[in-house]
């Protein structure tokens, strides 16, 4: 069950899923708000997104699956596999904004980014400057850029404004399945360092492991290195997952 970043959508995860072995069932969708789910209506708070994740595990009747979250999706599926959910067996954090906000999320840089998606010239900004390590071509950029565009109001600003510096730390204590973290080497935005201090701290069971050369936007940048490590991760689990 895939989880995209605050500006994607369940096409975010093309490359990864394409790059999975046949026959591996998979889960993608737009968040609320966002994508083909932009006409939902809020709030759009951290809290009704895990709803709507878990929701749509019930509405398949999942017995067993794996989060992977990416980015604000990575701290969506912490507060849903805070909840332990039947039938949850992992959780797969990519780049993932972590439980205890960083010292660098300032009121101004809240403001900064709440503008980040505000047109497309912002959008191609963001990326080149602070999302990736190299820049994205072709129809992976085109993705990403309309992706970042598509978007409700409200939702699109409620990230940076509020969800990025809800502290979960309380919740994601209670996350009882193995938990596997994935860093860029040069991501700008999570760095190893604060994944280090204020996220492997507070989820047990957690292990982190390095993407050389990636920036944030590992699902776009190094989508076979998520789909070796996604596989390896849901082998490693057993049962048949």
């Amino acid at each position: 069950m895939f989880a995209h970043y605050w500006g994607g959508s369940a096409h975010t995860w093309d490359a990864v899923v394409g790059r999975l072995p046949e026959g591996r069932d998979t889960v993608r969708f737009d968040q609320r708000g966002w994508g083909a789910s932009r006409t939902l209506p809020g709030p759009y708070g951290l809290d009704r997104l895990a709803d709507d994740l878990l929701g749509v595990v019930r509405g398949l009747g999942l017995d067993s699956f794996v989060l992977v979250g990416h980015s604000m999706g990575g701290k969506v599926s912490q507060l849903a596999a805070a909840r332990r959910p039947e039938g949850l067996a992992g959780l797969l954090l990519l780049a993932p904004a972590p439980p205890r906000p960083a010292p660098a999320v300032t009121a101004e840089y809240q403001r900064f980014l709440s503008h980040a998606y505000d047109s497309r010239q912002s959008v191609e900004q963001a990326l080149d400057r602070a999302l990736t390590a190299a820049p994205l071509e072709g129809a992976v950029r085109e993705t990403a850029v309309r992706d970042s565009l598509a978007a409700d109001e409200a939702a699109r600003r409620e990230w940076p404004l509020r969800g990025i510096t809800a502290d979960i730390t309380a919740a994601v204590g209670r996350i009882d399945v193995p938990v596997l973290v994935m860093a860029g080497e040069h991501d700008a935005v999570e760095p190893e360092s604060v994944l280090r201090q204020c996220l492997l701290p507070y989820i047990p069971h957690a292990r982190l492991d390095v993407v050389p050369g990636s920036g944030h936007l590992l699902p776009l940048e190094a989508p076979g290195a998520v789909a070796e490590a996604v596989e390896g991760f849901v082998a490693g689990l057993g049962g048949g997952t």
